[in-house]
């Protein structure tokens, strides 16, 4: 509760110290407000008008688009856009429905009910699915460019699928294998997930759109 609380100290602290954002200044209209936070941002006697200009051009882009396109590129999509909506859309969808959320906060209970109920062991299997999920991360985001999107999100569906079942058997039968059985489909639905659908759902919309 302490740690949680110095936390949150910081952060308030931190809010009155951290400038406005540039970009947001200049959107609202206050654009020497934004050239003094860029100017105390970039070294002594460097030309901000650039980067302040390009932050309008950027503004006037993005302004043009929303009103241009409208709501009728939604609703009316044509087949490419189509195609745009139902990859990065769909990505970010099925991340939810894979399970991720459930697993992750119903963890420690999946853990004791594989059998493990000494609180020490159940801290320990925590750290341990952690560093598994740490691990796989930076793995999966080294074969997304290595191996391509699309097959590591298939592996990774096909791959969370199986871990899936061997959870549910585990937990069903109440075996004297249960325990092992049980943090062993964990940890692979967690690495299954960390080299897919994991980082996969937030670098394929940012890619479509």
């Amino acid at each position: 509760a302490a740690s949680d609380a110095a936390v949150v100290l910081i952060l308030l602290v931190s809010c009155g110290v951290m400038p406005e954002s540039p970009r947001w200044l200049v959107a609202k209209g206050r654009n020497e407000e934004g050239r003094e936070i860029l100017q105390r941002i970039y070294p002594a006697g460097f030309n901000v008008e650039p980067v302040l200009q390009d932050i309008e051009e950027s503004i006037d882009r993005d302004s043009a688009a929303e009103n241009g396109v409208g709501w009728s590129v939604i609703f009316h999509p044509s087949p490419a856009f189509r195609r745009m909506l139902l990859a990065g859309c769909g990505t970010a969808v099925a991340q939810q429905f894979c399970g991720i959320d459930g697993i992750q906060y119903y963890l420690l209970d999946l853990i004791e009910e594989s059998g493990i109920e000494s609180d020490e062991k159940q801290s320990l299997v925590l750290v341990l699915l952690g560093m598994i999920k740490l691990i796989f991360i930076v793995v999966g985001g080294k074969l997304f460019d290595k191996r391509g999107r699309r097959p590591l999100l298939f592996a990774s569906q096909l791959g969370m699928s199986g871990s899936l079942v061997i959870v549910g058997v585990a937990l069903l039968i109440h075996s004297g294998l249960s325990t092992g059985a049980t943090i062993t489909g964990l940890a692979l639905y967690l690495a299954f997930f960390s080299i897919g659908m994991g980082p996969g759902a937030w670098l394929i919309p940012s890619e479509v759109f």
